[in-house]
């Protein structure tokens, strides 16, 4: 295995900011610790429980296409595994990457460290992304929450560090906490937006069980839940009279369209005059229609 040189284009000043690394050090087996270093492809393994997809997208054809031309500019970060190798913290989809680009090995950077502060890492070095799914920052959010809390953090205190470090709202943060807990098949329908966040959340409530119910029965009716339905259907299972035949019954009722006409500029302005407000022109349509009612009434 060969010390990468530390003039390239990637300066491991920045990793130290981002992981807290110290200088380098050499371990029992001779690795290089806090520095970037060759590793086989082979030797490489995904984070136990990992969020994130690695896919076969338009944008890892242009990252394959990328480490062609010019490698892997940026490093993985990994850590050393009880059972052998190596497990990657971050770099997951260059590690695919670079396995369809034919490489047997990769840039690495080696760091010792817990499971919690393995979890952080990862989570950190991916939430930022732009096309990671609901379901996924959820799973994230989760997973990092715990280990901040193994690490010393209270719930409370874990939130505002999180809210602080990801710009997202702690209320926000801990709605996707709670949709983590959703089974797979309705949070797949929370990342499709057929089922809100705040539904999810209501739903996530429910054992998995009645969850599978309600799935079983929305897709039986072929309906969108909205925030009174999913509020009702966390009370039934509440006050204990949760079940199919009571969803179907608050679901199947036809929903009242709400009625929202919008006329163009243009053609108010051909019967109205400009200095009209919004409210007057809306109280002298009523009152057209009130009298072309009263004389359909009398014909």
């Amino acid at each position: 295995m060969s010390k990468r040189n530390l003039g390239e284009k990637i300066k491991l000043s920045s990793y130290d900011d981002m992981f807290g690394m110290e200088e380098a050090e050499t371990t029992d087996n001779s690795e290089v610790k806090g520095q970037i270093v060759d590793l086989p492809i082979v030797d490489l393994h995904t984070f136990e429980n990992h969020p994130f997809r690695v896919i076969d997208d338009e944008s890892m054809e242009e990252m394959v296409e990328s480490i062609k031309e010019y490698g892997v500019l940026v490093p993985a970060i990994v850590r050393p595994r009880a059972k052998g190798g190596y497990e990657i913290l971050s770099g997951h989809r260059r590690h695919h990457a670079c396995g369809l680009a034919g490489l047997e090995t990769m840039p690495a950077i080696i760091k010792d460290c817990s499971d919690d502060e393995a979890t952080v890492i990862m989570v950190d070095a991916n939430i930022q992304r732009e096309d990671i799914l609901i379901s996924e920052k959820a799973k994230a959010y989760s997973m990092k929450y715990e280990a901040m809390k193994h690490q010393g953090s209270a719930g409370g205190r874990s939130l505002v560090e999180m809210s602080s470090q990801s710009g997202e709202s702690r209320a926000t943060i801990q709605r996707l906490i709670a949709v983590s807990k959703l089974d797979k098949e309705l949070l797949d329908m929370v990342d499709s937006k057929k089922i809100g966040i705040r539904q999810g959340v209501d739903l996530a409530t429910l054992p998995s069980d009645e969850q599978k119910t309600v799935h079983k029965v929305i897709k039986e009716l072929e309906v969108t839940l909205t925030w009174d339905d999913t509020t009702r259907i966390r009370e039934a299972y509440e006050k204990g009279y949760f079940n199919a035949d009571y969803l179907r019954d608050i679901l199947s009722h036809e929903k009242v369209k709400v009625r929202k006409v919008v006329f163009n500029q243009k053609k108010l302005d051909n019967y109205f005059d400009p200095s009209m407000s919004n409210e007057e022109i809306e109280n002298l349509i009523v009152e057209l229609l009130d009298e072309w009612k009263r004389r359909e009434e009398g014909d």
